[in-house]
């Protein structure tokens, strides 16, 4: 047997990495884990943490407005960006420390610095050797979670004048202004984030309507409740240039249509981050989409290389890369052959109002399960909503296969979405039928009690996708 510097490698520090090289070490294996920005990855130092202290800070402003229905009077109310933003990177800080803190005691040996494959079992770290030469490490098994990055189309003329999500976090001052081109989760997020905290704003998208892929009654009841919050929604047009004037950026489109703005903001999608890897020294492929390619176990085409979270493009959610993780480490270190289901896992975006989403859509029960489907829908406005006389609503929409009465697919719009959808999909994962929702006795009085109390079934549509 070979000689190695370690018996596991992993390139990125994000939770998927951090996960298998925390339980490996404790295991009692040699485990190094290099990251070159700042441990946390994408989650907690660019994504989901300091996005959700965002929605947060921005929710705050329509909470004030239902309060001013139910009898509260503010005055002078106001909103510090540099104030939240300090506090948002002292967090951000505090939980980066946590998973470096967590490494350490695990025994792991944290290396900061950008790892590049030279060949299966052998590393570089670009210049963090003697010198300013590469420091060169062997390891018998590497683990890639190295995540993704933003896309932007770089043929577009000025979209060096754009930023990203990424760039949000850490704008020096709250424009006045903003587009936001894309209709993903991340587009309908920080349209919100921006509308919460008082910034003009404007969502255009390419595709006929937001959120491509969920579930069509979802997509078309969002739209329109994001309008009610004073989100303009551009559909069916894209830029054509951007081009930087006194007053601000203009936006130019395929229509015609100009649109001024101070920030020119793009979340038209996310990719693997797979280049500069070395992959192909290491006899590493990837698939037809760019993403590393894997078995149901997480391995490579390479024979002692796995992959774990975004950089594979299965599902791209942080829970899904721990679980990935966790079953890499239970496979390869513990002789217990894992691999994780992908099936039923519950999202959620954090819009506002937010959406919780699984299980099948409408369309992909209709298209995947070979017969009849039942539909229960309800749109109604919320207790809380209902009282001050606001006219947002909630959906709650359950899809249930016909011959076996499952409840294959759950999607709700409305406050606490993602709260509820986190027990509903614990029922979705078990299989647990129409019959058996019914039977659970409603929470009174709640918006939750309508997942249990629905009777009607819907008459059947058709379903559109795009």
């Amino acid at each position: 047997m070979a000689d190695y510097d370690y018996d596991l490698f992993v390139i990125g520090a994000g939770s998927g990495g951090v996960r298998a090289a925390r339980l490996t070490a404790l295991g009692g294996k040699r485990v190094a884990i290099a990251e070159e920005h700042r441990v946390g990855g994408t989650c907690v130092i660019r994504g989901c943490v300091p996005k959700k202290f965002m929605v947060m800070a921005s929710e705050v402003s329509h909470a004030l407005e239902i309060a001013e229905g139910y009898g509260w009077s503010f005055d002078n109310a106001r909103f510090d960006w540099p104030t939240f933003l300090e506090t948002k990177d002292v967090e951000i800080a505090r939980l980066s420390g946590i998973y470096v803190a967590n490494l350490g005691k695990a025994g792991v040996d944290l290396i900061h610095g950008r790892a590049v494959l030279r060949d299966a079992h052998t590393v570089a770290i670009l210049g963090k050797g003697e010198d300013g030469a590469d420091r060169i490490v062997t390891a018998e098994r590497i683990l890639i979670a190295t995540g993704g990055r933003p896309w932007t189309p770089a043929d577009l003329p000025g979209i060096e004048h754009a930023i990203t999500s990424e760039e949000a976090f850490h704008l020096p001052e709250l424009p006045k202004r903003i587009l936001i081109a894309g209709g993903g989760y991340i587009a309908v997020e920080f349209a919100g984030i921006f509308a919460g905290l008082g910034v003009e704003t404007t969502l255009v998208y390419r595709g006929p309507n937001i959120l491509r892929g969920f579930d069509d009654d979802v997509r078309s009841h969002l739209a329109g409740e994001i309008e009610k919050r004073g989100i303009r929604v551009v559909l069916g047009c894209q830029h054509t240039t951007i081009e930087k004037t006194a007053t601000g950026l203009l936006n130019t489109f395929g229509n015609g249509h100009e649109i001024e703005t101070d920030v020119v903001m793009f979340a038209t999608g996310r990719e693997p981050h797979v280049k500069g890897l070395g992959l192909e020294s290491a006899g590493v492929e990837l698939n037809d989409s760019g993403a590393i390619r894997v078995d149901e176990f997480s391995k490579t085409t390479a024979d002692n290389i796995w992959a774990v979270g975004d950089v594979t493009d299965r599902i791209n959610l942080t829970p899904v890369a721990i679980r990935e993780a966790v079953a890499f480490h239970e496979t390869v270190y513990r002789d217990n052959p894992q691999r994780f289901d992908h099936e039923h896992v519950a999202s959620a975006v954090f819009s506002q109002p937010p959406v919780g989403v699984v299980g099948l859509s409408e369309y992909e029960a209709r298209q995947t399960l070979g017969g009849e489907i039942d539909v229960y829908l309800a749109r109604f406005r919320p207790m809380k909503y209902a009282f001050t006389g606001s006219e947002e609503r909630v959906l709650m929409k359950l899809v249930v296969e016909a011959r076996t009465e499952k409840v294959v697919g759950v999607h709700i719009v409305g406050p606490e979405a993602p709260e509820m959808i986190q027990l509903a999909a614990i029922a979705v994962k078990a299989g647990l039928t129409k019959a058996q929702w019914d039977a659970t006795c409603a929470v009174h009085p709640t918006m939750a009690e309508e997942l249990v109390t629905m009777k009607d079934k819907q008459t059947p549509a058709s379903v559109a996708v795009g």
